[in-house]
């Protein structure tokens, strides 16, 4: 068969089956089978595909049909400006928390160039390696209750050659960690028990079920940041969290009741939702 013919065949699959990035995940899913660019479909759309090679698609196919995660497949995931090795291990990193980085980036080029920062919960390390990547001064430290999950981000730090930049920690959300920081930032689970049943299958299915969940009311690990987070902030640092669609206001008067925190913010993404809350600790003295 043909690039062309592959391609539109499978986008056709996938639109039937429900998938609404049916093209995309098509594109993605062949150029990952030959090993080549997803441009080169659009130089050689008449290239033919052999059949041990449509054999090996085929299979990738299968596994996007039955809701497995297209970056699961293929083990990557472009977010920022590179990509990242992913797995199970790991939640998927989303192009909405791209807005964390560039709030914690506004912030950072308020301060001072030497600035220390702590990414709580860092899974594929997606956020702290975007920060290093942009904050070639500053000094940042991840971490993350799994060790599969800090295998993983220390490997992709490493694949970007920013392993000397960043201390991966083992630990429960501040659990591991001794210092004082300018920025907090943190992208915790957020999914309410009694919503978990209702999430995409490509989430609940494949998705680590801890990198999600977060009790009764989907708030557990903000109470716990918050509350926790002053003991490790410097006098008028930062906290920056990720928060889901509706949690906003909630959220908001978590900081706001703590009475530890002062300008207090919520900013919305692209999509006019509240992605970002972010709050600074109060100034001792």
């Amino acid at each position: 068969m043909l690039i062309r013919d592959i391609l539109n065949e499978t986008a056709r699959n996938f639109t039937l089956a429900g998938i609404p990035s049916s093209r995309l995940d098509a594109e993605i899913l062949l150029s990952h089978c030959l090993g080549c660019e997803r441009l080169d479909f659009f130089k050689n759309p008449s290239l033919p595909v052999d059949e041990e090679m449509l054999a090996s698609f085929q299979k990738l196919v299968d596994r996007r049909l039955a809701g497995e995660p297209v970056a699961y497949i293929t083990g990557h995931k472009e977010f920022w400006s590179f990509t990242l090795e992913v797995s199970p291990d790991v939640l998927i990193p989303r192009p909405e928390t791209e807005l964390l980085v560039e709030e914690a980036l506004s912030l950072c080029r308020e301060t001072a160039a030497e600035i220390s920062i702590l990414d709580i919960g860092t899974g594929s390390g997606a956020i702290a390696l975007a920060l290093a990547y942009e904050m070639p001064f500053a000094r940042l430290t991840a971490t993350d209750i799994s060790s599969k999950a800090l295998a993983i981000a220390a490997k992709n730090a490493q694949n970007l050659h920013l392993d000397f930049r960043i201390e991966f920690l083992q630990g429960n959300l501040l659990e591991p960690v001794d210092d004082f920081f300018d920025i907090i930032v943190a992208n915790p689970p957020y999914i309410a028990e009694a919503e978990y049943g209702k999430l995409p299958v490509g989430v609940k299915d494949y998705e680590p079920l801890e990198a999600l969940l977060a009790g009764d009311d989907g708030l557990d690990f903000y109470r716990q940041i918050i509350a926790q987070a002053p003991g490790h902030l410097k006098s008028g640092g930062w906290l920056l969290v990720e928060i889901g669609a509706t949690q906003g206001a909630k959220i908001f008067n978590i900081f706001q009741t703590s009475g530890k925190y002062r300008n207090i913010s919520i900013s919305n993404d692209y999509a006019g939702l509240p992605r970002v809350v972010k709050a600074r600790r109060e100034i001792s003295g």
